[in-house]
């Protein structure tokens, strides 16, 4: 598992001049895209930003709690880099032996009266078997809850006449 190293630097709190950038809020910008991408050129990956709580003095003796914005950044420790070999998958061994053979997938039916889509021409409109499981389970369960226990006729107002 590759191993990283982080750098935690403050947020810029002023925008920067710059070439055409003209607005407080593009000055703004600019100063947070340099900031970024002078940490990459030294191969540092932009993770999030965070605001932080910072308990500071206040006077002789009291303190205030100050919230400071960051940038967390972080990058492969040095000797870790060349340790680090990403895993590839295996290539899929079961292809159709014929280019324009269409592979259909069974349905799934139950009692439920969930039955599958109609084909209406458009191949991605198939339930898959699992999504087809999953609704026949919530179909069963409401009604089961819909039908109301047996032993309870003192409640239901049409088994008394």
């Amino acid at each position: 598992m590759p191993r990283y190293e982080y750098k935690v630097v403050p947020a810029p709190t002023k925008g920067l001049k710059g070439k055409g950038v003209r607005g407080a809020e593009a000055k703004f910008s600019f100063a947070v895209q340099e900031l970024m991408n002078g940490m990459s050129g030294y191969g540092w990956e932009y993770q999030r930003a965070e605001t932080l709580p910072s308990v500071e003095r206040s006077g002789l003796t009291g303190t205030t709690t100050e919230w400071r914005n960051v940038l967390v950044f972080r990058r492969l420790r040095e000797g870790d880099a060349s340790e680090f070999q990403p895993e590839l998958l295996p290539a899929p061994s079961a292809e159709p032996e014929d280019e324009g053979q269409v592979v259909e997938m069974p349905f799934e039916t139950d009692d439920t009266g969930n039955d599958p889509l109609p084909d209406n021409g458009v191949e991605d409109t198939q339930v898959d078997s699992s999504i087809g499981a999953s609704l026949s389970i919530l179909a069963r369960a409401r009604s089961a809850t819909a039908k109301a226990p047996e032993g309870d006729s003192e409640k239901d107002p049409e088994s008394k006449a």
